[in-house]
């Protein structure tokens, strides 16, 4: 799908309304096993929803076309909000998602690239998509290629010194057709980002770094359409990176007032509230948009 350039007001409500799905999509995976990283999913469901409605050039009925942009999930346990997406935009049924983490489902709960249609890389430890995207980028060009590349990464995947010698690495080979969008939910398994491990002053280091760095709202579909706007895609341009700041559990009030939500379990009694929460929000913000 080639990156549209329609009124803005169209291109937030395409968005939006796949932003409702995934979330929606990301919460009946999450009752099939009680628990999982259903708040990751909801928070990066805008984010998401503008790549594959807005950027991304692809096929859903040919998910290995040559042409394709790459879009390469460095953060393997967010597979359940790709899949949500994937299913949304048509890629894959949306019935197999009642198969997420079952025994020879092609969905497992961490990212596996040779199971799941439209999943680039296989995810496990983090610090390794950035790595993989310079590679793929500098490979692409030498096959005189113009597709993009998309990396998806997380704030935590910041601590991993791999990440910072690819940012280093894409900048000095100028891999302008590359960008990095960073899930800047402040929360990791162990904690809060800035607890672990600082990373700030995040948009000061990659520019350091030799990237076009933005940093904006991960839950505002505007902001974020504008953000990608920006974007310049030169062959030997900088590289770019979005830092997006998101809140977990974004939609479902339930969930996002919860104080440790790295890994939720979810009683089983609270899904119903869940989505009715959703969408009620979802109700709201049609009414006033």
């Amino acid at each position: 799908m080639p990156v549209a350039q329609h009124d803005i007001a169209e291109r937030v409500a395409r968005a939006r309304a796949v932003a409702q799905g995934i979330r929606r999509n990301a919460l009946l995976m999450g009752e099939l096993q009680g628990q999982g990283y259903v708040g990751q999913a909801l928070g990066a469901a805008d984010v998401l929803a503008v790549v594959y409605t807005d950027q991304l050039r692809y096929r859903r009925d040919d998910p290995e076309w040559d042409d394709r942009d790459r879009f390469l999930l460095s953060t393997g346990h967010y597979a359940i909000g790709l899949y949500a997406t994937l299913a949304e935009v048509g890629v894959i049924p949306r019935e197999e998602l009642e198969t997420y983490g079952s025994d020879d489902s092609r969905l497992p709960m961490s990212g596996m690239a040779s199971y799941t249609p439209g999943m680039e890389i296989s995810g496990g430890s983090l610090g390794h998509g950035l790595t993989i995207a310079v590679g793929m980028a500098l490979g692409l060009r030498h096959l005189g290629s113009s597709r993009r590349i998309f990396n998806f990464l997380s704030d935590g995947e910041l601590n991993e010194g791999s990440t910072w010698e690819a940012a280093m690495s894409a900048a000095s080979h100028r891999l302008g057709r590359l960008t990095a969008i960073v899930d800047m939910n402040a929360l990791q398994a162990d904690g809060a980002t800035s607890g672990v491990l600082d990373i700030e002053p995040v948009e000061a280091k990659w520019a350091a770094f030799g990237w076009a760095t933005q940093r904006v709202d991960g839950n505002d579909i505007e902001a974020l359409l504008t953000a990608f706007d920006r974007v310049v895609t030169e062959d030997v341009g900088a590289p770019s990176v979005i830092l997006c700041d998101t809140r977990i559990g974004r939609g479902v009030p339930l969930l996002e007032q919860r104080v440790k939500t790295h890994f939720m379990r979810i009683e089983e009694h609270e899904w119903a509230i869940c989505l009715e929460q959703l969408q009620a929000g979802f109700a709201a913000e049609e009414g006033t948009a």
